[in-house]
């Protein structure tokens, strides 16, 4: 959540509430709903590092609010997260992981891990169209679900040549 906030703040001045609801409908109902303290928690951690300044704004009859923003040193960090490439597969993968040492424990069967894991994907594909269906005219949203769908399908393809390969 750290550079979504930072990019949002390249636009401006924001408080926590607003930024929060600047990612609801930037990215629409395919990113999960952001919690107004992880935001807040986030924007204190930025703040710390000193990629953001904040400073208190007095409201009428309510509590200041406090606005955010980005920093020289924030600015510098967005444009080196704009420059890097986007980490792609992972060696790591937590599935690949059980699947390789569940033999070995014996604690699991490869062929029900992949079992799992598969009706895993076909359900996280219908709720991803379902999500698709309430917003058919949120244009990332549509795009996000897409390319998630994607992955699933190649996931799903990839879960078969691992039965053909462990069971």
């Amino acid at each position: 959540m750290r550079l979504p906030l930072l990019a949002l703040l390249a636009t401006g001045p924001a408080h926590g509430y607003q930024l929060r609801r600047a990612l609801e409908s930037t990215f629409g109902p395919a990113y999960a709903r952001t919690n107004d303290g992880q935001v807040y928690v986030t924007l204190g951690r930025l703040e710390k590092s000193g990629l953001i300044e904040g400073q208190d704004v007095a409201q009428d009859g309510r509590p200041a609010k406090r606005v955010f923003v980005l920093t020289e040193d924030g600015r510098r960090a967005l444009a080196d997260w704009f420059a890097r490439p986007s980490d792609g597969a992972k060696v790591r993968e937590e599935f690949f992981l059980k699947l390789v040492l569940a033999p070995r424990t014996r604690l699991a069967d490869p062929r029900a891990l992949i079992d799992l894991q598969r009706s895993h994907c076909l359900a996280t594909i219908r709720g991803l169209h379902a999500t698709a269906d309430q917003a058919p005219d949120h244009g990332v949203s549509r795009l996000l679900i897409e390319g998630e769908v994607l992955h699933l399908q190649a996931e799903l393809d990839w879960l078969e040549r691992c039965q053909q390969e462990f069971t």
